[in-house]
């Protein structure tokens, strides 16, 4: 189900707005980060709401298939709630995406925030709705100032959640605009060939992973591109791979190195080291929203706000 061609964005988070946690994806270690979930959220000015099994676990999973899509399910599409706000990523959303319903949703577009395996939930909403979702952090993990602050700019004010990153590795120059496409490279690579694939057609697509040797993010890139999934992809705004195991071959790429062909590949700007991905302080990305992506000022500008303020 896609609703519109255009791009639609959610409503700004007001005062006392209405926040969903749920655990769609791992379980939780325990009470003590659903806690930390509500002092964030009542931090921003928000009122948390849990899910009802928030806290179930059934081996890596967080509850069974059937508790996971009933509380999501419900975050999305009970139209008193202003927001859905993933507690943790982990494992779980490939297994319960195809079950979801966008239908409601798309017809009260709500701010949905999260990253890591949320990221089968952003592609999913992008496929099928049109809709701009927020990469950020879990709602259990430490919020570091910048981090709130830019997530803050990304759903409460519309305003600029990036920037200039003075560290960004310059990988292929160039400045290009595009809409705003991608996440985590694993689930990217998991979705090739399912209905809620990546289109990268006219986007700059962000690419972050973690404890992924070189040879695995070698070969989740190349399944991308021979999939068609990075066709038509105008540039690259690439994050932290983090924790990479090192690799017994000294002769064998690194990661950078497997970026650096990409861009060479593609004939797309690039630009690497970004502040986003699995790491404390990280940038909030309105994946759907219209950017700028500028290798040489070193930055990613979103075009507008990422959210609705009518």
């Amino acid at each position: 189900m896609q609703t519109s061609s255009k791009v639609r964005w959610p409503a700004v988070l007001g005062a006392g707005a209405r926040v969903a946690l749920v655990c769609a994806s791992g379980p939780l270690v325990g009470e003590a980060d659903v806690v930390r979930a509500e002092l964030h959220v009542r931090g921003m000015g928000w009122e948390p709401l849990r899910g009802a099994s928030v806290l179930a676990r059934q081996g890596y999973l967080a509850g069974s298939d059937e508790q996971r899509i009933t509380d999501l399910q419900w975050a999305l599409d009970d139209h008193t709630i202003d927001a859905v706000w993933c507690v943790r990523g982990g494992y779980g959303l490939t297994r319960i995406v195809s079950c979801l319903s966008l239908e409601s949703f798309a017809l009260r577009p709500k701010v949905v925030i999260g990253y890591s395996d949320v990221t089968v939930l952003h592609c999913a909403i992008a496929a099928r709705a049109r809709i701009v979702t927020f990469h950020a952090h879990t709602a259990r993990a430490a919020l570091p100032s910048m981090s709130r602050d830019s997530l803050r700019a990304a759903v409460t004010q519309g305003g600029e959640p990036c920037g200039v990153w003075p560290e960004a590795r310059a990988v292929r120059g160039g400045r290009v605009a595009g809409r705003l496409v991608g996440g985590n490279l694993s689930l990217l690579a998991a979705l090739c060939g399912t209905p809620d694939a990546m289109s990268a057609r006219g986007a700059i697509v962000v690419l972050e992973d973690l404890h992924e040797p070189a040879y695995r993010v070698d070969r989740m890139l190349r399944q991308l591109e021979q999939s068609g999934a990075l066709r038509g992809c105008v540039g690259l705004a690439v994050g932290q791979f983090t924790l990479v195991p090192v690799d017994e071959n000294v002769d064998a790429p690194g990661v950078d190195e497997l970026i650096d062909e990409l861009a060479q590949r593609l004939g797309v700007p690039c630009l690497g080291n970004l502040p986003i991905g699995h790491i404390a302080d990280q940038w909030t990305i309105p994946l759907g929203a219209s950017a700028t992506l500028d290798v040489d000022a070193c930055a990613l500008w979103t075009a507008e706000g990422a959210v609705n303020a009518q």
